[in-house]
């Protein structure tokens, strides 16, 4: 696009990233509707605050062609968003499509696989990790974000703080996994950390 054109990307653009601060938006969804700006703007290389209806079937219809049906339904998101609270223009063309429902059953482990899967783990580090994981039923970001405070012995249960929708919870605390977290903790004896993390990315949670 020309220099005109890029200046008045660059300037929506950033008023896009302002409104969905504003609207409380978390960092992942920031990241995927701000890029579905970028890749819209990309595709017809120009600002993308003039677009027809038949330019976004268009862009839409390319899209399901080269990406996933969940980037297609981010994009959607994503530039719904952008006509709504950046240009203040009524979104007029939502049914553009409709991404198909796929119903299928997932690969599930049994019992005895998963613990094989556990054990076959070498560094104390990941095993312990990975059986906090599965046992309590906790999402990856969960339980690298566990600290020793979280942990009640005594009621047997994990206070999860912030997890999904930024909500607090207890989960319960099988007996193997207290045990197990007890003998990793006496490797290193931290205050507070579960110290989860490779020691070269350790960060304190």
């Amino acid at each position: 696009m020309n220099q005109r054109e890029q200046l008045r990307f660059d300037k929506l653009y950033q008023q896009h990233l302002t409104e969905l601060k504003l609207q409380g938006m978390a960092p992942k969804t920031i990241s995927a509707y701000s890029r579905a700006v970028r890749r819209i703007a990309a595709f017809f290389d120009c600002c993308p605050d003039h677009l027809t209806s038949q330019d976004l079937k268009r862009y839409f219809a390319a899209l399901v062609d080269s990406h996933s049906w969940s980037t297609v339904k981010l994009d959607r998101c994503g530039l719904q968003f952008f006509y709504y609270h950046t240009l203040g223009k009524q979104w007029e063309w939502v049914d553009i499509f409709r991404p198909p429902k796929v119903q299928s059953l997932p690969d599930v482990l049994t019992i005895e696989e998963t613990w094989r899967l556990i054990n076959s783990v070498r560094k104390l580090r990941y095993r312990v990790f990975f059986l906090t994981v599965y046992s309590m039923g906790l999402r990856l970001g969960e339980g690298l974000q566990l600290e020793v405070g979280d942990i009640d012995a005594a009621h047997r249960r994990v206070h999860v703080r912030l997890g999904k929708g930024k909500k607090d919870r207890y989960v319960p605390l099988p007996g193997v996994t207290l045990d197990a977290l007890r003998r990793y903790w006496a490797t290193h004896r931290h205050p507070r950390l579960l110290d989860f993390r490779p020691s070269n990315q350790a960060i304190h949670l």
